[in-house]
């Protein structure tokens, strides 16, 4: 069996189902909205996010999301949180229930239970009139027009839309925490993403006898053996006191050999580049992999606040060290 057209016309109104079920909350993000972030922002403990069926996973999600962009959250299965679970919400903390019917049995038997112990409650759900919906602090329309299955039964457009006021409300949150890129890094240490925001200049400059350093005095033929030597495609031009008083690249070298046929008589300050770009040492790494591609360079020279050469940025450097 193969598929057909009719399942590309289907596949579209899923989308578009989906995606008008997404835009009517926006006329939802209102007071009652305004008033639920205001009780996550007061709560002393964590939130607590819980649901059943489609809406436990969508819930799982919600609560992952709360957690890496700064509110303390976690999921709990309400059948489990019958059976001993229960003890891991506490009267600081802020309950938030999903359920499209609002009627969930599972939620009901908890939540008389996590009211009497003092916690907020917060419902997503598509029926305002429900059972849950009644025993909210702040309640949350998450209801549909209609769902994306053709059959009307698997939970679908009213899934997106629950998952759509939740990362609704995790972004307002992280706004209103002042929550920033460092702080996200913090909870993303691992992989591709944690070293990005992570890894900064001086975690991965050239310091010391690695660095290409040459006085403004030196012959081509001394640059030309340190560049060689320290292998980094440039040397750094400075004075005694070490400020940067300019570089000379490879390229540089390729370009002068073009115009000039003796090049033993030139000292390296007649020819350097005297405006250099550069960075510091605290800056991220991944600032210095945008300045390098926006001036088509591969090297920059690492500098104090006084101008003076603390290290060497290489591009190789930064692709070795998983940065790029």
């Amino acid at each position: 069996m193969r598929a057909s057209g009719k399942a590309l016309v289907l596949a579209r109104r899923v989308l578009e189902i989906e995606s008008a079920a997404v835009s009517a909350l926006v006329g939802r993000i209102d007071d009652v909205f305004l008033h639920a972030l205001d009780i996550v922002l007061a709560c002393r403990g964590r939130v607590v996010v819980s649901g059943i069926g489609k809406s436990g996973h969508i819930a799982r999600k919600i609560a992952s999301t709360m957690a890496s962009t700064g509110t303390p959250a976690f999921f709990v299965h309400p059948a489990e949180a019958m059976h001993g679970d229960l003890g891991m919400i506490t009267r600081d903390d802020v309950l938030i229930a999903l359920s499209y019917s609002g009627e969930t049995e599972e939620l009901l038997r908890i939540v008389p239970v996590v009211r009497r112990q003092g916690a907020r409650l917060i419902v997503i759900t598509g029926n305002p009139r429900s059972s849950l919906a009644r025993e909210a602090d702040a309640l949350l329309d998450a209801s549909v027009a209609e769902e994306a299955c053709p059959l009307g039964l698997a939970p679908t457009a009213s899934t997106t839309a629950a998952l759509a006021f939740g990362d609704a409300l995790a972004v307002a949150l992280l706004d209103a925490r002042g929550f920033g890129p460092e702080d996200f890094a913090r909870s993303h240490p691992g992989g591709k993403l944690g070293l990005r925001l992570l890894t900064h200049v001086a975690d991965v400059m050239r310091t010391g006898d690695a660095l290409p350093l040459v006085a403004p005095t030196a012959t081509l033929s001394a640059v030309i053996v340190e560049i060689s030597r320290k292998g980094m495609g440039l040397a750094l031009v400075v004075d005694d006191g070490r400020n940067l008083l300019g570089v000379f690249t490879d390229g540089d070298l390729r370009r002068l050999i073009d115009r000039v046929s003796d090049l033993r008589s030139i000292t390296v300050d007649s020819v350097m580049s005297r405006t250099p770009r550069s960075i510091g040492a605290q800056a991220l790494a991944v600032e210095g992999v945008a300045l390098m591609e926006k001036h088509r360079i591969n090297q920059l020279p690492v500098v104090d606040a006084d101008n003076r050469v603390v290290g060497a940025l290489n591009m190789h450097d930064l692709f070795a060290a998983g940065v790029v």
